[in-house]
């Protein structure tokens, strides 16, 4: 009991810190219990055969035709555009669509797809996307609680509960508790949205969005954006870029080449759509188009023999259109990384980015920092935001990488992205197919989901079994695989049954409310530093054991887990959606405080209240 409960202590510290990745963690805490003999071989390998695990695997694929397809980008467009540009019901049609969309998929991709869809909506509305786009993050997470396959803490107590004997839950046995934590959640954030970020006046004219002044400046592409004029002595005519090796030498980056007679005189056009590359040829007059701090050009200008314009001038145009940095073909686009990106951990100069997509990354954005120079040498982390510059076709080829990328700076000019419209509503087919099976229990819930996802391969609604593949965010698998025989483990040695008699001991002579209460908020607290399903597993069979403990039902106190480990929004790095947000709603760690926290709070307050009366004890 000893070693399971430092184990878990240990686990639980590293969670925290989030320096190791948790799927790691889990692993490594499974052949620590296992080499100790505390779980047998089988039983420390029977969570990657848990009908859980197999389950998510199955909703993630499902989730990707979904996706793939555009069938939820299409519904939740067009139920959007009914809310007008009134901002309350904007923000009370936003939470309720994500609730619907999320109660089905998974709550990360259910952001990623409203993400961009939100901003163009707040744009066209003349509404600071950041009035709507925190809302959208908690509400992703309330739609969770509407079904059993909503969020992964759902299914843990729906296994819980099976294997102590109890009744299993059915599909919508978690509808009446999700709908009103989804009421409560959107009253509260009506009455909360006074701490999110302002509409700004300037000018006498609203400014909304990310605009492409508004992502200049928020780069500060002004002050390191430069135009070299190569001159007819230079030393660098005739040759290719790549044979300079001018960001490894200088640490900066030539994104664009143009003819000095070019007529089209806009900062950032390329010549035939063409972005400047490692084949490029620098010829007479050109001028190039360097981003990089003043000193680095200065060195490199020198070098070479080359003429630095005046930054004031742009090609003959007046000083006031300086700082237009996109045309019909040409533009700059805010990009986030989702969980699941095979971006995240590489460097820059590996991730083969120009390459593929013919797009410059000419800043970071991390957390409350702008990373400006030497991006070759920075690691791409989950929850950066890139700007990116090149064509509007390749920007909206990116935007096609939906389980890489979420394009969500792009403004008006931006170009409709490509997905399988007409396999629409094969998807939609297969997914009411999939929630008559799981409602009816016609037959097991994981076959239902399982025949599902092949039905998405079958009909083409994913292109390949790679493609199906990819959908899946393997991390949280092995994350769930892992921490499942955790919590034998804590029930095997008896750690459970102490922590229990913990929690009874101290507050069982209360009453049942307030060992119901300490139940949540201590799983509430919990998830603020672990992943939601981690926290579930390691507190449901606790609960479980505290109410059979004082000779309660068991039901309220394992909802109270799978809420309590759900409903986390005081912190911007405790869920993905809440990442997802951060940079495009321009989001300080305050806004969630100010926000998330009270909203966190009141739910936990309102489930105390209605859980018993859902289920009595």
């Amino acid at each position: 009991m000893v070693l399971t409960l430092t184990v878990l202590a240990l686990a639980s510290a590293l969670f925290i810190s989030g320096k190791v990745r948790s799927d790691l963690v889990a692993v490594g805490s499974l052949i620590i219990l296992m080499l100790f003999d505390i779980l047998s071989p089988s039983e420390a390998l029977s969570g990657f055969s848990n009908s859980i695990v197999i389950m998510m695997i199955g909703l993630f694929v499902v989730g990707g035709g979904i996706f793939h397809t555009g069938l939820a980008k299409m519904a939740s467009g067009k139920l959007l555009q009914l809310a007008g540009t009134n901002e309350t019901r904007l923000l009370i049609m936003v939470m309720l669509v994500t609730a619907a969309i999320g109660a089905f998929v998974s709550n990360t991709g259910t952001v990623a797809v409203m993400m961009p869809i939100v901003v163009s909506l707040a744009m066209s509305a003349r509404t600071n996307p950041g009035r709507l786009l925190m809302p959208l993050a908690f509400a992703s997470s309330l739609g969770g609680m509407l079904t059993l396959i909503g969020t992964p803490p759902n299914l843990v107590i729906q296994e819980t509960l099976m294997n102590a004997g109890y009744k299993g839950l059915t599909f919508f046995s978690f509808a009446p508790i999700g709908l009103v934590c989804l009421v409560t959640g959107i009253i509260a954030l009506l009455f909360l949205r006074r701490y999110l970020p302002k509409n700004e006046e300037k000018d006498g004219n609203k400014q909304f969005g990310l605009s492409l002044m508004e992502l200049a400046r928020k780069y500060q592409l002004s002050q390191n954006l430069f135009r070299i004029h190569v001159g007819a002595n230079s030393a660098i005519q005739s040759k290719k870029l790549g044979e300079l090796d001018i960001p490894a030498e200088f640490e900066l980056t030539v994104i664009e080449t143009r003819h000095k007679n070019s007529v089209k005189n806009q900062v950032l056009k390329t010549i035939n759509q063409e972005i400047a590359g490692p084949e490029t040829i620098i010829k007479e007059d050109d001028i190039l188009y360097v981003n990089g701090s003043l000193e680095r050009v200065q060195q490199f200008a020198q070098k070479y023999g080359l003429d630095i314009l005046d930054r004031q001038e742009v090609e003959s145009q007046p000083p006031e259109n300086a700082e237009q940095y996109a045309t019909s073909d040409v533009g700059i686009a805010e990009v986030m990384l989702t969980p699941n990106s095979g971006l995240i951990g590489q460097l820059v100069k590996h991730s083969g980015f120009r390459e593929k997509f013919r797009l410059n990354i000419l800043g970071i954005h991390r957390k409350e920092d702008y990373i400006l120079h030497n991006l070759k040498d920075h690691k791409m982390r989950f929850g950066d935001a890139l700007l990116v510059q090149g064509t509007w076709q390749s920007i909206s080829l990116l935007a096609a990488e939906q389980s890489n990328f979420v394009v969500i700076g792009q403004p008006i000019e931006e170009s409709r992205k490509v997905t399988m419209d007409h396999k629409a509503p094969i998807a939609a087919g297969i997914m009411l197919l999939m929630v008559i099976l799981l409602v009816t229990e016609f037959i097991p819930a994981v076959a239902s989901v399982m025949i599902a996802a092949v039905l998405m391969v079958a009909f083409g609604c994913l292109r390949n079994m790679e493609e199906a593949y990819k959908t899946v965010n393997w991390e949280s698998i092995v994350l769930i695989g892992g921490m499942i025989p955790m919590s034998i483990a804590i029930e095997k040695t008896g750690a459970a049954a102490l922590l229990s008699d913990g929690l009874v001991s101290s507050l069982g002579g209360y009453g049942p409310i307030a060992l119901l209460a300490g139940v949540y908020f201590t799983t509430s607290i919990l998830t603020l530093f672990i992943s939601n399903t981690a926290c579930a597993v390691l507190f449901a069979p606790i609960a479980l054991s505290a109410a059979i403990g004082i000779g309660a039902s068991p039901y309220p106190f394992l909802f109270a887990v799978s809420v309590g480990a759900s409903m986390c929004f005081a912190s911007p790095f405790s869920t993905p959606p809440n990442a997802l947000v951060m940079s495009a709603g321009r989001y300080r760690f305050s806004h969630y405080i100010k926000v998330g926290l009270p909203l966190q709070i009141i739910i936990g307050v309102v489930m105390i209240a209605v859980l018993p009366l859902f289920y009595p004890m």
